[in-house]
């Protein structure tokens, strides 16, 4: 029997495919409907859903007429719209009082749909649910555009990792996104940006990002409450994704120092941001809106012996530091300074004091 069974199973798959038991009613109704057009030609009818009393109830809705017409089959007649005729005689035996012109229901008997009926009732677990499915996918992740969501690896090959977001949703990781000497494999567990969501025929398409800087943002703003309450403010941002990010900060209150807040006691704060990068290595420096001074604290950990040609049209500098400390400010594969310049906004000219005195750019 359809009915028998039916709100128990109804509230099982809702539970289990993350949809409103409600959804499956209609998605069952839809179902019923295409049966019932199966076996009458129309879809002239309503369903009832009664849960109190476990019953799925299916009427026959027709307009008495004393002369059948031809059925309109013009675009305009959509089918939906139109009511199903019964002949006056007819009517009768369903509504003694019915008469030319009424509207009446006659209640079916579900179980003489037979196998028509338990295709439909099937259905529900197949199409109907699936589409369901995509679309609470699709609105859920829309929404998170731009953010940052928690992501299980279930799969990989050679160069992506296959990660599930949740609500039936899947997406790709690259391999090559991953940190340097991060270890990661089915069953790990990982924090992932959400670039884009596109609605498609099937699943919606979610692109996600471990490299993308603006994941370490979302994981500042996580980790430290006074960024996502903006009391600090991130100023600008550089990152070689996997390796190393450099990040310019500032205090929008004079009583909280905002390295100290990030780094956090003991540097717990910042641990966490580091450890959920994979060790990603993070250097934070403080904003100033004097040229000099935030060029010189960009070059961070290198120490800066001068800042000249300071151009403001240009944006540019000439930055003196000591001999010892060249390889420093410049980084390896020129590291320091390219994220430096990001960060900043600032073109940087490094060279070490011995060239500025032969220049006699320093006295």
């Amino acid at each position: 029997m359809i009915n028998q069974k039916f709100y128990e199973e109804a509230q099982n798959l809702a539970d289990a495919r993350k949809i409103s038991v409600e959804d499956v009613y209609e998605i069952f109704k839809n179902s019923l409907v295409n049966a019932y057009k199966k076996m009458y030609g129309n879809t002239s009818c309503r369903v009832e859903f009664k849960p109190e009393k476990s019953a799925i109830l299916l009427y026959s809705v027709r307009r008495v007429v004393d002369e059948l017409n031809k059925v309109d089959e013009s675009a305009e007649a959509k089918e939906e719209d139109n009511i199903a005729e019964i002949l006056l005689e007819d009517a009768k035996k369903h509504k003694a009082s019915a008469k030319v012109g009424d509207i009446i229901e006659y209640q079916e008997n579900i179980k003489e749909f037979n196998r028509t009926a338990a295709l439909a009732s099937k259905s529900v677990t197949n199409q109907g649910v699936k589409t369901k499915q995509r679309e609470i996918a699709y609105d859920h992740f829309k929404g998170l555009e731009n953010e940052m969501v928690n992501a299980t690896i279930v799969n990989e090959n050679e160069k992506y990792f296959i990660l599930d977001l949740g609500f039936s949703a899947y997406s790709t990781l690259s391999k090559s996104e991953i940190a340097n000497g991060e270890v990661l494999g089915i069953g790990s567990n990982v924090k992932v940006y959400i670039k884009s969501v596109e609605k498609t025929q099937k699943d919606p398409k979610i692109t996600v990002s471990r490299s993308d800087k603006q994941l370490v943002i979302r994981l500042m703003e996580e980790f430290i409450p006074e960024i996502k309450e903006g009391i600090i403010e991130i100023k600008g941002i550089a990152r070689d994704a996997g390796d190393r990010t450099k990040i310019a900060i500032c205090s929008n209150d004079d009583n909280v120092d905002a390295i100290g807040s990030c780094v956090g006691e003991g540097g717990a704060r910042i641990r966490e941001v580091v450890n959920a990068l994979g060790g990603e290595k993070i250097d934070l420096y403080k904003w100033s809106e004097d040229p000099e001074e935030l060029i010189t604290n960009s070059l961070q950990p290198a120490n800066v012996t001068k800042v000249l040609n300071i151009d403001p049209k240009t944006k540019s500098s000439k930055v003196v530091v000591p001999d010892e400390h060249l390889s420093l400010a410049i980084g390896k594969a020129g590291q320091n300074v390219k994220l430096a310049v990001q960060s900043c906004g600032w073109k940087i000219d490094i060279m070490p004091v011995s060239e500025a005195y032969e220049k006699d750019l320093l006295i």
